[in-house]
């Protein structure tokens, strides 16, 4: 954590940094006098390490002068991910005769657009954003006006305070739970979806305090004239379900749980279902605009897992099929691989695909090919499987020696269940064969062929 006080000077010379090497703006008393020629040579000195810009701002007589460069708002990255940002924001004016340029490859596209445009942009789901990202667009859509830093530091998490809830778009709300599940995630995302109807996905979290705040922010969003009409369940796994009968109790009972009729059956005794969603069932939520929550079946982690895709958005709500952070164990008898790469192959080829909304870590913009991703990965990892039996190994144990050779020896017990959801699947495709003892070895071709 950096002091702001202490800091500022240090923050304000990393910022000046970042801005002149990522947007080629120069904000430093005396760059006036330098012309695009010596300011291009300078960012080319900067850009190649030839220079680093303390030694830059000195060779050329430059100065930062912390009057440019207006504090308004220190953000801290919600705990839904393990990598945390505590990020101090500066408000500047673009110095006279300088124009922003995309000029950093950490940059995949980019454009000079005014903040109303973007923040339009946003409310039109066209764009994803993070909340200081948002904040700012929305402060400055406001207007330049005299209280522009007042209105930037009007909101408590400029100040450091927890972002809970997450509106990566319009009508789509983010809210991460701390939960018991699997590392390295330590919170479940419940989201909540509609502009006046909503819907609850996944009420995660068994504690108490956690089960408090998700209320709380369901009775402001109640208070604001919003009806919550239904919890829905992606699947059964307590990392998912562990503050379902807590929220409802909240609601005297009046709001009923929804889900696919296998996630009920393995919820029964524990958590009451009220009604069974089946395969491409559309839940529509009204409200201005209208949402459209289109319910896939999408076995393969479980047997009754549920997706949820918003079809004007085309964003995808995934449970535990794609997550954002860690990695999706499939284990038998709920988790079948073969199912899971058809469900994968199925969201893959949905037509308006825009964006992944996981049950832990961030959102993914770029959904297709995290799909790929995942599809590369798993296949990779039935070759290494069936390269193992191949080799010799025929015991469970065997094979994780030699698949899993980077996994620490407390993660042994998932490892063995994904091996064994791998058997299972190239069992049914006979290219293994199991004997009663649970030895594994593969089958040749003239088998497989005959």
């Amino acid at each position: 954590n950096v002091d702001a006080a202490a800091g500022s000077g240090a923050m304000i010379a990393c910022a000046a940094r970042e801005l002149f090497e990522e947007l080629g703006v120069l904000v430093a008393r005396g760059a006036e006098t330098l012309t695009k020629g010596q300011l291009a040579s300078l960012h080319d000195d900067l850009a190649s390490g030839r220079m680093p810009f303390p030694m830059l701002l000195e060779h050329y007589g430059l100065h930062l002068d912390a009057d440019d460069f207006r504090f308004v708002g220190r953000w801290v990255t919600p705990p839904f991910s393990p990598r945390r940002f505590d990020t101090l924001f500066f408000l500047v004016t673009c110095p006279r005769k300088q124009e922003p340029r995309v000029l950093n490859a950490e940059f995949e596209v980019g454009e000079w657009i005014g903040a109303d445009e973007a923040y339009q942009r946003w409310r039109r789901a066209e764009i994803l954003g993070a909340p200081p990202v948002i904040h700012a667009l929305r402060t400055l859509a406001g207007g330049v006006t005299d209280d522009l830093v007042e209105r930037f530091l009007s909101v408590p998490q400029a100040h450091r305070e927890p972002v809970r809830r997450i509106e990566f778009l319009p009508g789509l709300i983010c809210f991460p739970v701390r939960t018991p599940t699997k590392p390295p995630a330590t919170h479940t995302n419940c989201y909540i979806v509609g502009h006046r109807e909503l819907v609850v996905i996944d009420p995660a979290s068994p504690a108490a305090d956690e089960q408090a705040a998700l209320a709380e922010c369901l009775d402001d969003l109640r208070a604001a004239g919003r009806t919550v009409r239904e919890i829905l369940l992606t699947h059964q796994h307590p990392d998912h379900v562990g503050g379902v009968n807590a929220l409802k109790s909240h609601f005297n009972g009046e709001v009923p749980i929804a889900a696919h009729h296998l996630t009920a059956e393995a919820l029964r005794g524990e958590i009451t279902v009220d009604r069974l969603i089946e395969d491409e069932d559309v839940i529509e939520l009204d409200g201005q605009p209208r949402l459209s929550l289109r319910a896939l079946h999408t076995p393969g982690h479980t047997r009754g897992h549920l997706c949820f895709y918003e079809e004007r958005t085309g964003a995808l709500i995934t449970g535990d099929m794609v997550v954002g952070l860690g990695s999706v164990l499939i284990d038998p008898p709920e988790g079948d691989v073969h199912d899971y790469l058809r469900s994968l192959e199925r969201l893959r080829a949905l037509p308006k695909l825009t964006a992944l909304f996981g049950g832990h870590g961030a959102a993914v913009a770029a959904p297709h090919a995290k799909i790929d991703e995942y599809i590369t990965h798993r296949l990779e990892r039935e070759a290494h499987i069936l390269a193992a039996v191949r080799g010799g190994a025929a015991t469970i144990p065997e094979i994780v020696a030699r698949v899993y050779t980077d996994v620490h020896p407390k993660a042994f017990m998932m490892a063995e269940r994904a091996v064994l959801a791998h058997l299972e699947k190239l069992t049914a495709d006979d290219l293994v064969r199991r004997d009663g003892d649970g030895h594994y070895a593969a089958r040749r071709l003239k088998e497989v062929v005959g």
